[in-house]
């Protein structure tokens, strides 16, 4: 196919073009934004297999969670295509350079979910310090908690927050709004993120370290906060987590493919963490981890906000209203630009030391 797709054909002589979302039913910010540009479609498809084939033969625009993936084949099927919009952060389920090839932009909205997304994260790593849901579960279960020794043996583990350190790993947006949140709880913050500017450290009142295993290795709890990519797959593993404290707690509110879910379940039952939360999986089910103590699973909670709406809007306006109108998308991705997620600084820092697995830096961890 080729990388240059003509142009949309709009007007009066011409039919209004059809732009689907992909993986979702509603579509009531999309219909009133671009009712006067295209005709607005819903798939609810996981897998471009259950999409229509009329939408894969005449949709220009697609917009899209993160609950399917394209890959260069699903997006060959797709014979008008001209921009895709992930409704969220990140690329990680669109094959960035393939759709490039093809002549489709790609855009996001990296500022969704934010707010949510660091509440979540707070309201996970109080629990895994105070234990509530574990003395909630006893409860509800006819468990008789009632002496300070019964709600200590059921909140085994549980610590005071006030002195505690908390490392984040990508202090992105999300990364950034957690940070201020748990200075405020009384953490001391460390952060590892070697794309961001210098100087951001002291602009938060914020202490950096430059490796990944010097963030392990000295908090109390660890919390990621960056995108997915294939440098970074699997950033929490059997090797990183005995670089952690003895136990830590760890939280993951990003990307499910961060953390090696067989090597967590382990650490959990030997006890090397104390306690983790996650609310993204790598597979579902979850198996491996149904079995492991001490974890609080739950799906993705910063899709729940109420206001995820203006950014949707926004971004969709900038970029299928654009587009379908023959303009230029905002805020485009393609392989004519060098990915947001590729290691551009530790090809400029040289090459690794090869004598430690992760690299003298460390995995890639491009925050949203």
């Amino acid at each position: 196919m080729s990388g240059v797709r003509p142009p949309i054909m709009n007007g009066p002589m011409h039919p209004r073009p059809l732009v689907a979302l992909l993986d979702g039913r509603d579509c009531t910010v999309e219909m009133p934004i671009l009712k006067d540009v295209a005709t607005v479609a819903f798939c609810d498809a996981q897998s471009t297999q259950e999409i229509h084939e009329k939408v894969l033969n005449e949709a220009v625009g697609a917009l899209m969670y993160h609950t399917i993936t394209l890959t260069r084949e699903d997006l060959e099927k797709f014979k008008a295509l001209r921009i895709i919009v992930r409704i969220g952060s990140g690329f990680d389920n669109i094959d960035i350079k393939s759709a490039g090839d093809l002549g489709i932009a790609v855009c996001n909205v990296p500022a969704a979910s934010v707010e949510e997304t660091a509440d979540s994260t707070m309201c996970h790593i109080l629990n895994l310090y105070r234990r509530t849901t574990w003395l909630h579960q006893a409860l509800r279960e006819g468990t008789r908690v009632q002496s300070v020794e019964q709600i200590r043996e059921v909140a085994s583990g549980a610590a005071r927050i006030r002195g505690e350190t908390l490392g984040i790993i990508g202090l992105g947006r999300v990364g950034q709004a957690v940070a201020l949140r748990a200075k405020a709880f009384g953490f001391n913050v460390l952060f590892y993120d070697p794309y961001l500017a210098d100087g951001t450290e002291r602009a938060l009142g914020l202490q950096r370290v430059s490796t990944l295993q010097d963030l392990l290795f000295h908090s109390d709890c660890v919390t990621l906060h960056c995108g997915l990519n294939e440098h970074n797959h699997h950033l929490i593993n059997d090797f990183t987590v005995k670089q952690m404290r003895q136990g830590a707690f760890l939280v993951n509110t990003a990307r499910g493919g961060l953390v090696d879910e067989k090597a967590l379940a382990q650490a959990l039952k030997e006890g090397r963490i104390r306690g983790a939360a996650l609310d993204v999986h790598e597979s579902e089910p979850f198996r491996c981890l149904l079995a492991a103590p001490w974890l609080q699973p739950g799906p993705p909670e910063g899709c729940t906000q109420p206001d995820l709406h203006p950014p949707r809007g926004l971004v969709q306006r900038a970029g299928v209203h654009r587009d379908a109108g023959g303009g230029s998308p905002g805020n485009p991705e393609s392989h004519h630009r060098p990915h947001p997620r590729q290691p551009e600084k530790l090809r400029q820092q040289g090459p690794p030391d090869r004598r430690h697995p992760l690299g003298q830096h460390g995995p890639s961890c491009r925050a949203p």
